[in-house]
């Protein structure tokens, strides 16, 4: 009894994996293949959160000039339907949202550096309407619509 109550008790450092060598991971995606710094490296949680804001505020504002009330209750439908509309098509051609863009970040395949694609970045937008997926994330970072997905959250520069 005293071993499972030590497994969830020990904290996230308790879950980390170990290579096939044996050894545990000592930095996001380490397993994975990625360095720990600079271009390619995984990106936490702040830079995430900033970029769906600006992601947000571009898509607000966008919604409020179709609707042309900034306070109307559509604004708030066609504000998701813009947001939603823009992830997939920038995805999908660019690897990265305008506030991805901004930030220097960018969405990467694990595979290696191949396109997104139109069905990726649409189950990986798709999933973040939910924002739980979102909140759920791995030892390395990654949501659960980029585990799904087979994707990650890199710096561009």
């Amino acid at each position: 009894m005293a071993r499972i109550t030590g497994t969830w008790l020990s904290g996230p450092q308790a879950a980390l994996p170990k290579s096939a060598d044996g050894r545990e991971q000592s930095y996001r995606g380490e397993l994975l293949g990625f360095p720990q710094e600079g271009p390619g490296s995984l990106v936490g949680s702040g830079r995430r959160i900033a970029a769906l804001l600006v992601d947000w505020v571009m898509a607000v504002g966008v919604a409020s000039l179709i609707t042309g009330d900034f306070f109307d209750g559509m604004t708030s439908t066609v504000t998701l339907m813009v947001w939603f509309a823009v992830g997939v098509g920038t995805v999908a051609l660019f690897n990265f949202t305008p506030g991805q863009f901004v930030l220097g970040l960018q969405v990467a395949r694990i595979e290696g550096p191949i396109r997104v694609g139109f069905l990726r970045a649409l189950g990986r937008q798709a999933l973040l309407v939910f924002v739980i997926p979102a909140t759920i994330t791995d030892i390395d970072g990654r949501g659960m619509q980029d585990r799904a997905t087979g994707t990650l959250l890199v710096k561009s520069r």
